[in-house]
């Protein structure tokens, strides 16, 4: 289990904290993620959790022990693709991913069958500098899984990719989940976090405003809504309505009663609806 406690951090030490007082558990081979817009200290709490920023405030335990604490061997299993892609631009791809390769004394993945997984199997011999920057984000997301990681930190993974590529790319996250692999997910995409995650942390100005499964907080703070269509002189018209308000369900009922609706379908809140309900800030 992954164990964090007050994490506070402080990029100026003036008294200005990025990170607030931010506490969460992630159990074993769960998908935990943190939702928020950019800004909102994302990124800050993965470079503490990955120990690229020192702990300045609180605490960050894996399976009971520091983060101080741990060694070599701690990182030999963790994997981290980050937002803004930072390869070896005059190596090739599969030069790259041969290169981190060798950075790890464990088993590693083959390199050239990583690159068929992401779909960069005919670009594996170009340039990296000379890749898409969709290209460059597959890239390091494959670069991550390099040394078979059983913490994987993923940092906006699908950004900048075409529908078709990010579905994959969330197909292979999961495939990663399923292997037994733990995963920290920090996007602003709510709605892969509501496909893939187990849990879900709303971080807004360096503090959790909300966490609970994507279930459970749309149960909370969701407001539950139906929408339908109805025939009204030869037309159709389409309605959204909350039956948890009197008057809205007064008018679902005069409707039935009419015999006029033609289709009734009920919804749930989004993430990013309750996100906004929450902060008063959308996540984009």
């Amino acid at each position: 289990m992954i164990r964090v406690r007050d994490l506070k951090h402080d990029y100026e030490g003036k008294g200005s904290y990025a990170v607030d007082g931010v506490s969460f558990d992630i159990e074993d081979g769960a998908i935990f993620g943190f939702l928020g817009p950019s800004g909102a200290g994302k990124s800050t709490v993965q470079g503490l959790m990955t120990g690229l920023l020192g702990l300045q405030k609180g605490s960050i335990d894996y399976d009971g022990l520091s983060i101080a604490r741990l060694g070599r061997s701690f990182f030999e299993n963790v994997g981290v693709s980050f937002e803004h892609p930072n390869l070896y631009a005059k190596l090739s791809g599969l030069e790259n991913l041969r290169y981190f390769a060798g950075l790890f004394s464990g088993p590693t993945e083959d390199p050239m069958a990583l690159l068929e997984q992401v779909g960069l199997r005919d670009a594996a011999k170009r340039r990296a500098g000379a890749y898409s920057k969709g290209m460059k984000q597959r890239l390091v997301f494959a670069r991550a899984l390099i040394n078979k990681p059983k913490i994987l930190f993923l940092d906006e993974p699908t950004s900048g990719l075409d529908p078709s590529t990010a579905e994959l790319i969330k197909g292979l996250i999961l495939q990663k989940k399923a292997e037994g692999c733990t995963i920290f997910l920090t996007t602003h995409n709510m709605r892969d976090a509501d496909r893939l995650s187990d849990t879900v942390a709303f971080l807004n100005a360096g503090k959790i405003v909300a966490m609970g499964s994507p279930r459970e907080l749309k149960l909370q703070y969701g407001a539950k809504s139906v929408k339908l269509e109805r025939r009204v002189n030869g037309s159709v018209k389409e309605e959204t309505l909350f039956p948890e308000r009197p008057e809205d369900a007064a008018r679902i009922k005069a409707y039935l009663d009419e015999g006029c609706i033609e289709t009734l379908h009920s919804q749930e809140a989004t993430l990013e609806e309750i996100f906004i309900r929450l902060t008063g800030r959308t996540l984009a």
